[in-house]
């Protein structure tokens, strides 16, 4: 096999003679992200209703459907952990919900290995919805208005997850292109 490399040395993946990818920024971006994702919502927003959307959830969700290896199944314990410490939820709340999303994930990547923008879309849509609706009930509200309560949140969620998904699959490019370790 012929490898291609141009005068600077690099090769065609943006690679340098004797250089390789750091594998710990590699490892390390990810978890990094939806963490501080997590965090941001402890900045003072007031609001009479929930507006704010689920960042770290939904960071979790486009790195899984970005990347559908990267993370593992069980990523969601640490992470929900964190979470549930910023979020103002139940303790153990993001843990379980998380969790299981990253299962049902799992599963449904499995049965429909291939993937769209529509439907990673619908998919995160489906699962973000669920998530703020059974987030709401733990927390206990009302099932009457729940959905009028509701429904701001999840609209900004549902649009707002196509631009997360930019977001990460940004972060996955710098992840892998920024950071070299002499080999």
């Amino acid at each position: 096999m012929v490898e291609y490399r141009s005068a600077t040395g690099r090769d065609g993946f943006g690679g340098r003679i004797n250089r390789t990818h750091s594998p710990f920024v590699a490892r390390m971006i990810p978890w990094a992200s939806i963490i501080i994702a997590s965090i941001l919502p402890i900045f003072p927003i007031m609001a009479s209703m929930p507006l704010l959307p689920p960042v770290g959830f939904i960071v979790l969700i486009a790195w899984r459907l970005v990347r559908p290896g990267l993370l593992p199944v069980w990523a969601g314990l640490p992470l929900g952990f964190v979470d549930d410490l910023f979020s103002g939820q139940p303790f153990g709340n993001a843990m379980l919900l998380w969790s299981l999303t990253l299962i049902a994930l799992e599963i449904f990547e499995t049965r429909f290995p291939w993937r769209g923008f529509a439907q990673d879309w619908l998919v995160g849509s489906a699962a973000i919805a669920v998530y703020i609706i059974v987030c709401a009930l733990i927390a206990g509200a009302s099932v009457g208005g729940l959905l009028s309560l509701l429904a701001p949140q999840l609209i900004l969620s549902i649009l707002l997850y196509p631009m997360f998904g930019r977001l990460v699959a940004f972060l996955d490019r710098f992840r892998l292109r920024r950071f070299r370790t002499i080999g």
